[in-house]
């Protein structure tokens, strides 16, 4: 993948940990084990230090940077969906920030909370911990339920799962022209969007 150090400061990867190809990590870079980063996402560290630590996911198009003498973490299992955006802020354990999130300078998402997609943490916010916080700018909406920090853990499982996919599988290769009349389908993962997961929940058994 495209890596580069810049003051003679050179990404760090864990031999455990997947970073897809078109991913870019520049200078102060330090992803952990078992860690992934997802298609075109841009770690940059040419200013402050950025930290993955273990089990943490990156996914898609995703932005993270800082201001210098600031580090941007995300802590052990912290899961940062597509396209979210994290700037000098750390992201607890267990964490959520959802797509196309943004989490600003010196916010901190506490442990097993949850950002909603598209929400606004502003500067300096405290997410309190097991909380679900939405909106722009985001505001705490409510204690999390414990089968909605379940679902986030075995999201994020899924994603080392996926890791560990990548690493054994994930190989480039030039399109079929046609589809095949016996096209496989992907392995099936236990884990399901929340909404279903909830409709799930509400059938009578």
């Amino acid at each position: 993948m495209p890596c580069y150090a810049i003051d003679g400061v050179v990404p760090v990867i864990h031999p455990s940990a997947h970073v897809h190809p078109t991913a870019v990590l520049i200078g102060d870079v330090v992803v952990g084990p078992g860690c992934y980063v997802g298609p075109c996402a841009c770690l940059r560290g040419d200013f402050g230090r950025i930290v993955l630590h273990a089990g943490a996911n990156v996914q898609d198009t995703c932005v993270i940077h800082g201001f210098p003498n600031q580090d941007t973490v995300v802590e052990e299992n912290g899961h940062i969906g597509h396209g979210a955006v994290l700037h000098s802020c750390v992201v607890r354990r267990d964490a959520l920030v959802g797509m196309n999130a943004v989490v600003m300078d010196e916010a901190e998402v506490g442990e097993q909370a949850i950002v909603a997609a598209s929400a606004f943490v502003p500067a300096g916010t405290r997410v309190p911990p097991r909380t679900l916080m939405a909106g722009v700018p985001a505001k705490v909406i409510r204690p999390l339920r414990e089968e909605e920090i379940a679902w986030k853990l075995e999201g994020t499982r899924t994603y080392q799962a996926l890791t560990r996919r990548c690493q054994a599988s994930l190989v480039e290769v030039q399109p079929l022209s046609a589809e095949e009349a016996d096209r496989p389908r992907l392995p099936t993962a236990e884990v399901q969007s929340l909404i279903a997961t909830k409709r799930a929940e509400s059938k009578p058994a």
